[in-house]
């Protein structure tokens, strides 16, 4: 029996497109969407086993990209999104009606990835967003009610689609933050 991890890489995953330059998400209303326009290509695309991240249904994880927070705007049926929970670092705006997670914006300056959004590629019909690259928190799934005995197996099928599992964020973005907290506190210049 395949893993599966979650239906935009289960086939295998799509190279993005260096040209790329964004797209609109759609959240999952059958009228009445919510439409979110993402007007740059996404980074650091990955799959998340958190259980703050949203995920279509049936997916053990989520998949999430950053983007610049000036390349999002919402151009359709604001009005229908809420914050998920305003006492969490990324604040994810979704879908009142459906349950969609449209965008997670960090409103603390302090924060080592203040200016970044993270968005849902999954959401939009355009082709060329960057690939996933890693998956993040993969023991989290278990959080989520994933069996425990089966995490060889999802390591093991996480290993074939290529990303390498972390039980944190990827090293670059782990080097990001304590770069950002050893400025922060004066350890580095």
């Amino acid at each position: 029996m395949t893993i599966k991890i979650h239906p935009a890489i289960d086939s295998g995953i799509q190279a993005g497109n260096k040209d790329f330059s964004g797209g609109t998400l759609t959240c999952k209303c059958a009228d009445n969407s919510v439409k979110v326009k993402i007007a740059s290509q996404s980074a650091h695309n990955h799959v998340c086993g958190c259980t703050q991240c949203w995920k279509p249904e049936g997916a053990l994880f989520s998949q999430v990209a950053v983007v610049s927070r000036d390349s999002v705007s919402v151009i359709q049926n604001e009005n229908k999104l809420a914050i998920v929970d305003a006492s969490q670092g990324i604040q994810r705006h979704a879908c009142k009606e459906c349950g969609t997670h449209m965008f997670g914006r960090i409103e603390d300056k302090n924060h080592p990835f203040y200016g970044l959004d993270f968005i849902h590629t999954e959401l939009s019909d355009e082709n060329g967003w960057s690939a996933p690259e890693f998956a993040a928190f993969v023991s989290s799934v278990i959080e989520s009610g994933a069996n425990p005995e089966n995490m060889g197996a999802v390591r093991s099928r996480l290993s074939e689609l290529g990303l390498e599992s972390y039980d944190c964020l990827s090293p670059a973005l782990m080097d990001a933050i304590a770069t950002h907290t050893a400025k922060s506190s004066g350890a580095l210049a």
